[in-house]
């Protein structure tokens, strides 16, 4: 063991490696719990559950690689996006558990336009950039089935190896969801792989994907912003709101 590894550092909560083991400490006993549940009931790979206590859960390290990471080009192979849309697939798929996951209603809406009032208004981004992504999110707030959803499938979460997925990290989000919102995440900055992913997953909304890309851009850049991260960097989430333009 060389160290202890901050892996993600935030008011609401702390992921730590030892070794191969993640230690991710929660404000929020529950959500814990009920990431604990969805891993449970996931019909694909996850962490193995080391041990818990109430704001404390322990994970071990997972085979293989991440697919890639945001602001950078992804060294998997379009087999191995493939695969990753195969297991959402199987996901989405199973019965959901009863906690409601994201999907667009009336109080993304609502933070939405205050979004991106505030980023306009604070200089943060310009109002043409706001207003064009405004409209391409419209397209999210449509009628869908909620599913099993991840909740939070960012690159850095799904594992592969062998063009085979490994694990999938971060059940704290999962719920009953937006597919859409899922397939969109994943894709988040690496809009060329869509297609790859598509092919494992099947048939799929992109005009919707397209609309969480923005949707989710819009409510993160502040956020990442005020906590540390850079939506600016090449990549991320300011550069996927300037290729709707």
């Amino acid at each position: 063991m060389d160290g202890i590894e901050v892996v993600v550092a935030h008011s609401e909560r702390v992921t730590l490696r030892v070794g191969d083991v993640f230690l991710k400490v929660d404000a929020d006993p529950a959500r814990l719990d009920a990431e604990a549940a969805a891993m449970a009931a996931a019909p694909i790979p996850t962490a193995p559950i080391l041990w818990r206590q109430p704001s404390v859960i322990a994970l071990g390290a997972l085979p293989g690689t991440a697919l890639g990471v945001l602001g950078e080009p992804s060294p998997a192979s379009p087999a191995a996006w493939a695969a990753a849309g195969a297991a959402i697939r199987t996901l989405h798929d199973t019965p959901p558990p009863g906690r409601r996951g994201r999907n667009a209603g009336a109080r993304v809406r609502a933070d939405l336009e205050t979004e991106c009032g505030l980023l306009v208004a604070g200089g943060l981004l310009p109002a043409a950039l706001v207003e064009r992504n405004r409209a391409v999110a419209e397209a999210a707030f449509r009628p869908a089935t909620p599913l099993f959803t991840h909740g939070d499938l960012q690159i850095t979460h799904v594992f592969t190896e062998n063009d085979q997925v490994t694990g999938v990290l971060d059940w704290s989000e999962a719920g009953q969801g937006d597919p859409m919102f899922d397939l969109a995440t994943l894709t988040l900055g690496h809009e060329d792989r869509l297609g790859d992913v598509l092919s494992g997953y099947g048939p799929a909304d992109p005009v919707a994907i397209r609309a969480w890309w923005s949707l989710r851009s819009l409510l993160n850049v502040r956020w990442l912003a005020d906590h540390g991260f850079d939506p600016f960097a090449p990549g991320c989430e300011v550069d996927v709101l300037r290729a709707r333009m």
